[in-house]
């Protein structure tokens, strides 16, 4: 069975940082690029950034500069450091793992909330 679970968000003040966390069983983590989603309130699901399965990374301009993702083969977990945290983040984060060629798969999400 395929499980993503992701943690670390919560509330935090503009300008603060958090750290997400996805760990997954059930698949070979090495195989799977990963990827970062993000949904806020009344808007469609966005990439923030993607990691491949060979390290390299993409960010959405909107977070550049101030998000880094990166992965743990060995822990099978992907990460997201945010910082210079502004309101506008503030939504439910997804990881997600796929294959070019596999089903993908998805986590139940985590709340970061970006407010004084």
């Amino acid at each position: 069975q395929v499980q993503l679970v992701e943690s670390g968000g919560g509330l935090v003040q503009p300008g603060g940082s958090l750290r997400l966390s996805c760990t997954t069983s059930g698949i070979i983590f090495s195989g799977y690029d990963m990827a970062w989603y993000r949904q806020a309130p009344g808007k469609q699901r966005e990439l923030v950034a993607n990691i491949g399965r060979g390290g390299s990374a993409n960010y959405a301009d909107s977070v550049k500069g101030r998000f880094t993702i990166s992965r743990d083969n060995a822990k099978k977990t992907v990460y997201l450091q945010m910082n210079s945290l502004k309101s506008e983040d503030t939504a439910v984060y997804y990881c997600k793992a796929s294959t070019p060629v596999t089903t993908s798969y998805w986590g139940q999400g985590t709340q970061v909330t970006v407010s004084s």
